[in-house]
């Protein structure tokens, strides 16, 4: 008798403590200095691009770009299309059609621009402004001469 009481005593006193402790020690972990939460932004990591580099009639090589975008979450909810396809297509048609980008003549590229425009055309595109901002993870040139096929 004296186990079974004592187990039930151990119980209580667990279930207790846990009320005790959800109850009374919510404010713990919370923000103490007040700092204003980023809510809206949803962050999207898209799958890497290939795009091929073509001079003289040939193909040059592959660049593989992996981009990153934030866009306004209550906005991308309501788009009926995400914008995740919209990113990459104006992504790849901003490389692809570049002429300034030659990687056999390298040099400075702006990047900056680059993205800015990607951003400004998706949102044309999608009819308000859903993209706040497209950033580069990764990007790399391959040569063909290094494509395993």
């Amino acid at each position: 008798m004296k186990i079974l009481i004592t187990g039930l005593w151990i119980c209580a006193v667990t279930i207790a403590s846990c009320y005790g402790a959800v109850t009374f020690g919510g404010g713990i972990f919370s923000d103490k200095k007040g700092e204003p939460y980023l809510e809206g932004l949803q962050y999207q990591k898209l799958a890497p691009i290939n795009i091929p580099m073509i001079a003289d009639g040939k193909v040059q090589g592959y660049v593989i770009a992996v981009l990153v975008f934030t866009a306004d979450a209550k906005l991308m909810h309501t788009l009926p299309v995400p914008p995740n396809s919209f990113v990459v297509d104006e992504a790849f048609r901003q490389i692809y059609s570049d002429p300034a980008l030659d990687f056999r003549k390298l040099a400075k590229y702006d990047i900056t621009k680059r993205l800015a425009e990607v951003r400004a055309k998706v949102n044309e595109r999608l009819g308000g402004d859903v993209v706040k901002d497209v950033l580069v993870d990764e990007i790399n040139f391959v040569a063909k001469r290094e494509v395993r096929s």
